[in-house]
């Protein structure tokens, strides 16, 4: 298959006339200046976008919480009622317009921060794994590359029991746990990675046996609240905890990372953060210190979170935006660290993805540059200027997704969604 690009984002800069050859979903050639040949992608060409960390589920919240009042720890009791309503039908008709509209938006891999596991009340399902091969099932039917983050989540807070709700969280134990996931097998475009939910949801004595193999996701220092329950129980921040327990390694990934102190992020160089700014600016959460993080040595990535909003520029021009909101200075970070920023698929275990470059994973995402939010700008502000109404075309493992705007495998995900949503929210 060949892809010709009027524009294209290369690893030394914007080119012009770009031949991209594909074969086994994989870039077997670059080209600049080529002739125009192939199937043609109209616009500026970028290596898709990595989703680092998604609750898919959250989606049915949108736009109907927004408007409350209270703190992160009163919209997570309606998050809770959601939670209770999903089996493992609902969750993949769900999960699948959510990832159809993911893949609209410019993400060509999402990290699913995985731990709605066992049926209502805890007991696990025929298959113990259900829920997360509907994940599977929604992710290959929507055409995005899935890794699931299975999360273990063992306690309700700091020496508190899981409540009703998240007694269908706990595998009772991060053994159990690991059984379980081990079950799970992954496929072309599905991998499988593991989570710690957060320092209050499994003990200290037990932060270890998360297996380190894989890519580790852990929610880390989201709320001041997390961390005075930490120093509380522990003595330390929920970053020393982890250095102390050994789950400090460059295979962490720190998800929001907001709260931090100055030892914190020294302690996280070599790891990455996940920054998810349109969930963190919704909960109230605060503004992490991405920059401060950068320089440390901490590689940066994106997600969508709670997908109060699904798009891969606004994600990650906010970045920048927030940070100099933060600072009360202007260029924090370059385009290009930007873009590295939110093409970095390696923090959801798929290294190879994320450069338009020979060798590399298939994954394009071209947009428009006629839009009225594109028209006349540099391509190179592009970070700034689209959204996710702006992509044209999208290309997962060399095969077309997205073209023109809709999306190929499924037939109007907006209806899908609309009708899923009000089910759940009438059941």
């Amino acid at each position: 298959m060949t892809y010709w690009c009027e524009r294209a984002w290369l690893p030394d800069g914007i080119a012009s006339g770009v031949r991209i050859d594909v074969s086994d979903g994989r870039i077997a050639s670059v080209t600049a200046g080529a002739p125009r040949t192939g199937t043609v992608l109209s616009g500026l060409t970028l290596p898709g976008f990595a989703n680092g960390h998604s609750h898919a589920f959250h989606r049915a919240l949108r736009g109907r919480t927004h408007h409350e009042r209270g703190t992160f720890w009163t919209w997570r009791e309606r998050m809770y009622s959601l939670a209770a309503r999903l089996d493992p039908d609902t969750y993949y008709r769900l999960a699948r317009g959510v990832y159809a509209e993911m893949v609209l938006g410019g993400y060509t891999s999402v990290g699913e921060f995985h731990y709605l596991h066992h049926a209502p009340g805890g007991k696990p399902y025929a298959d113990p794994n259900a829920m997360g091969e509907a994940l599977r099932q929604a992710a290959a039917d929507a055409g995005i590359r899935l890794t699931l983050l299975d999360t273990c989540y063992l306690a309700g807070g700091i020496g508190v029991e899981p409540d009703e709700v998240q007694r269908r969280f706990s595998d009772g134990s991060a053994s159990a746990w690991a059984q379980r996931v081990d079950d799970l097998k992954e496929s072309d475009l599905f991998r499988v990675g593991a989570a710690i939910h957060s320092v209050r949801a499994v003990p200290a004595d037990q932060l270890s046996l998360v297996d380190s193999s894989r890519v580790v996701h852990i929610h880390l220092s989201e709320q001041r609240a997390e961390n005075e329950q930490c120093l509380s129980a522990y003595g330390r921040t929920p970053t020393e905890l982890l250095d102390d327990r050994g789950v400090l390694t460059d295979r962490l990934v720190a998800v929001h990372a907001t709260h931090l102190t100055t030892s914190d992020i020294d302690r996280l160089s070599g790891a990455r953060a996940c920054f998810c700014p349109t969930t963190e600016r919704d909960l109230g959460d605060g503004i992490g210190p991405a920059r401060a993080l950068r320089d440390a040595g901490v590689r940066l990535s994106i997600g969508s979170d709670s997908n109060a909003v699904i798009d891969a520029f606004e994600e990650t021009r906010a970045l920048e935006l927030d940070d100099r909101l933060a600072s009360e200075e202007r260029g924090r970070f370059t385009a290009e660290e930007l873009l590295e920023a939110g093409t970095d698929h390696a923090a959801v275990g798929w290294p190879e993805v994320g450069r338009l470059e020979a060798g590399a994973g298939a994954d394009l995402v071209t947009v428009g540059l006629d839009s009225v939010r594109t028209a006349g700008i540099e391509p190179s502000g592009v970070l700034f200027a689209a959204g996710a109404a702006d992509v044209r075309h999208v290309v997962v493992a060399g095969r077309e997704v997205v073209r023109e705007g809709g999306h190929l495998l499924i037939d109007r995900p907006e209806t899908l969604l609309a009708k899923e949503i009000e089910a759940l929210w009438q059941s």
